[in-house]
């Protein structure tokens, strides 16, 4: 008797879950978890046949019990302090809404800010770093048959720049594997325009597809309705962006957005830590939120290190390398975006990078 009650709030108990995800997310909690995979009730024996025993009956409890009464609120001590990773104070206070672009006015970009070399390294450190650490890069320089309108277009016109986001995020959702089979709902939430999507930017030469077939329809058709005959398919575009990558890529692309509404610390740290045949990079390209905008906010900052700085061979290279040592405000650059500085390159090693303390974008995507 008691298993079979045990069963009966398992039961009610799986069903009130799936009522709750199908609610949620569209699909049957149900179609993952079997009710009847379960375990087998103490009353049926390995071949079905009975095993009932004999019950004894307990004895009735009463149907009330005295209850102990509660103390009042003065009699027991009240916690009126967070706990110390809290800060002591509340959410509001630690992290209050603000004007962004008023923020980010103020922000000195410190383009010239100097390098950084610090004893707290986990890393192993290289030559001292000659070359410049983070590269521009235009539109128009990467696209010249678009016939020099590229920069322009994408920095006056809110409408252009939504739709390359939008058609890309939707191609790559549609050709990522990852998801695939999930349910129109799931695929709408997935590609609101607040949250971030990841896949590969890798277009050409992929075996799913047959000749002739582009991965990126949606994208290939806003780019050819703004930018006319000379405007790259949206397979070029993204293998384009992507070679900037250098010669061992690993083709991963991710479109961040990120808190725009407070400011956040910042959160120092290597994507890998490495950089294969010392020439890959990576490659930020921004979505800046309003038309002809100039100014930060929409890519990473970045510490320029003295040293490359290179993670240790046992590192795990799916995971970034943290810098958890706070770094002083004069070493740290805001990159600008700009007509005409659409997209910023630098290798991990030569570089700490963070979320912007304060973002204001639609979003930046990230090619690796």
């Amino acid at each position: 008797m008691g298993s079979m009650l045990r069963l009966s709030f398992v039961l009610s108990l799986l069903s009130l879950v799936d009522a709750f995800v199908s609610n949620r997310y569209g699909h049957s909690y149900q179609n993952a978890v079997s009710l009847n995979a379960g375990p087998v009730d103490d009353d049926v024996g390995p071949k079905g046949a009975s095993r009932r025993r004999t019950e004894r009956r307990m004895p009735s409890r009463p149907a009330t019990r005295a209850r102990r009464p509660r103390p009042e609120p003065a009699a027991y001590p009240v916690a009126t302090k967070r706990a110390p990773h809290q800060h002591d104070h509340t959410k509001a206070d630690a992290r209050p809404f603000i004007d962004a672009i008023k923020e980010v006015r103020v922000q000195d970009p410190n383009t010239n800010a100097p390098v950084y070399d610090s004893d707290s390294f986990a890393t192993v450190a290289g030559p001292v770093i000659e070359h410049d650490h983070v590269e521009t890069k235009s539109l128009d320089e990467v696209f010249p048959t678009a016939g020099g309108q590229f920069c322009g277009l994408f920095s006056s016109n809110q409408e252009f720049r939504n739709g390359i986001r939008n058609a890309m995020r939707q191609d790559i959702f549609d050709a990522t594997p990852a998801y695939a089979g999930m349910s129109e709902k799931a695929r709408r939430m997935l590609l609101l325009p607040d949250s971030s999507l990841q896949g590969s930017w890798r277009c050409q030469g992929r075996p799913e597809l047959e000749e002739g077939q582009l991965r990126m329809p949606l994208l290939t058709k806003v780019l050819k309705e703004h930018l006319g005959d000379g405007a790259p398919t949206g397979d070029e575009f993204m293998d384009t962006i992507g070679d900037l990558c250098g010669s061992k890529p690993q083709t991963h692309w991710i479109d961040i957005v990120g808190i725009t509404d407070r400011k956040i610390s910042h959160s120092w740290h290597q994507d890998t830590g490495r950089s294969p045949n010392e020439d890959t990079k990576t490659v930020l390209f921004g979505f800046p939120i309003e038309d002809d905008y100039v100014g930060g906010g929409v890519f990473s900052h970045l510490v320029k290190l003295e040293k490359e700085q290179w993670a240790q061979e046992e590192h795990p290279p799916s995971e970034p390398v943290l810098f958890a040592s706070s770094i002083d405000d004069n070493y740290i650059v805001r990159p600008q975006f700009a007509k005409g500085q659409e997209i910023i390159i630098y290798r991990d090693v030569d570089v700490l990078h963070s979320a912007p303390d304060v973002a204001y974008r639609s979003s930046v995507m990230r090619f690796m």
